[in-house]
């Protein structure tokens, strides 16, 4: 039994061990709602027993136990029960401990996948992977993508339904079917990195559970499937969260990145990066987290932003471009020529990418044209900008910094 205190390993249990014993609960038990039920009565077991009987050493097993034979026990009091019978007696009986790492990451693998198969739409994997896998809420979910937040709880109810209904697997695709479920799986962890990275709404500009989570998720990928992106995605959340902490001051105010102390920047994370960004290329398959994890490694290799190597930034951007063309890659790109080539080349290209439409609603559009006004001492044209790039900032971090901008034009 542990030494730690019933009410820190409860606690602990929770931020650590909930999504992990919900993936196996739900292969156990055969699906989400049930698995959610024997959740929520597993800790509620472990609350009542935990301080009388101590902590165990193996919180993960323990749990799962407790969940399943709760669930179990329930079911058999219930007097609708008579037609699953046959089911709870296969349920019943007796199974290993599931208290090896691998059996812990195959679950979770499975997961993912089952969360993100080709039978869902696009909207309701990643609605529901968000919530499942990353555990963000309903309402986070919902602050994430614009939506109210019944119609995010909708999309989780109508996916369950069909995972339900359509008997899909909870297994790890076959590698024929690998390369489509594999993108989406990766797509949905890096919106949950993004959302702790930079959060859509609340105080804190970052979320370092989320950050963590994701990560874990990322490496979890690579150890078990070892393909390219799955060591891009890695590689580029790696990059990003060895400088996570010098994105913000001791007030909580964003720093930008030309301004970040890089002497605290977290150099073993940038050194397993590198390593990861290297195995990827070797295999000449190169996708879009792999350049953008390039592009962020070139930034973690130069001592400022002045010795940043902008010509090399930019190539890497042409091929993002062409590999994976978006709005919000056109835009990077053209802010990486106004560094290369001055402010006046970069409002060109910010100009003409904003001309193109789809990003008249994203914040970060307004404030990069404005930046670039601000350096031509185009004062009014950058003051109705940065206006406008506070009027679509939600993030009170980001709102401070811009309106901070826009006070000393």
């Amino acid at each position: 039994m542990s030494t730690t205190s019933p009410r820190d390993a409860l606690e602990a249990a929770y931020r650590t061990e909930a999504r992990r014993v919900l993936a196996t609960l739900i292969r156990l038990l055969g699906g989400f709602d049930a698995a959610e039920e024997a959740l929520h009565e597993a800790f509620t077991a472990a609350a009542e027993q935990w301080p009388r009987q101590g902590v165990p050493a193996n919180r993960y097993s323990w749990l799962v136990s407790a969940g399943r034979f709760r669930t179990i026990d329930r079911w058999r009091r219930e007097a609708r029960l008579a037609g699953a019978l046959p089911e709870l007696t296969a349920l019943a009986e007796p199974t290993p401990e599931p208290a090896m790492p691998e059996d812990i990451q195959d679950d979770e693998l499975r997961l993912i996948f089952v969360c993100c198969h080709p039978a869902l739409v696009p909207d309701a994997r990643i609605a529901l992977t968000l919530r499942e896998v990353g555990g963000l809420t309903t309402e986070e979910i919902a602050r994430a993508y614009l939506t109210p937040t019944p119609t995010i709880a909708q999309r989780i109810v109508r996916a369950k339904a069909k995972i339900r209904d359509e008997a899909i697997p909870y297994e790890v695709p076959d590698r024929a079917d690998l390369p489509v479920r594999l993108e989406s799986a990766l797509q949905v962890i890096y919106l949950i990195f993004n959302e702790g990275y930079a959060a859509t709404e609340g105080p804190n500009l970052t979320r370092a559970d989320l950050c963590a989570e994701a990560i874990r998720l990322g490496r979890l990928m690579v150890e078990l499937l070892d393909q390219p992106e799955a060591q891009g995605l890695l590689a580029l959340m790696l990059l990003h969260e060895a400088r996570r902490a010098t994105r913000v001051n001791a007030s909580g105010d964003l720093v930008l990145l030309e301004d970040q102390d890089r002497t605290l920047w977290d150099r073993s994370l940038i050194a397993e990066a590198d390593g990861l960004i290297g195995r990827a290329i070797a295999s000449r398959r190169i996708g879009p987290y792999i350049l953008q994890a390039a592009i962020a490694s070139v930034h973690a290799e130069a001592a400022g932003t002045a010795e940043t190597d902008w010509v090399q930034i930019v190539a890497l951007y042409d091929v993002l471009g062409r590999v994976d063309p978006s709005p919000v890659v056109a835009l990077n790109r053209a802010a990486a020529i106004g560094m290369r080539d001055g402010p006046q080349a970069g409002l060109a290209e910010i100009e003409a990418v904003m001309a193109q439409g789809g990003l008249d609603g994203y914040h970060l559009a307004h404030a990069a044209r404005a930046d670039m006004q601000r350096r031509l001492g185009l004062t009014e044209a950058a003051r109705t900008s940065y206006r406008r790039a506070i009027e679509l900032t939600r993030q009170p971090a980001e709102r401070r910094f811009i309106e901070g901008r826009l006070g000393q034009l």
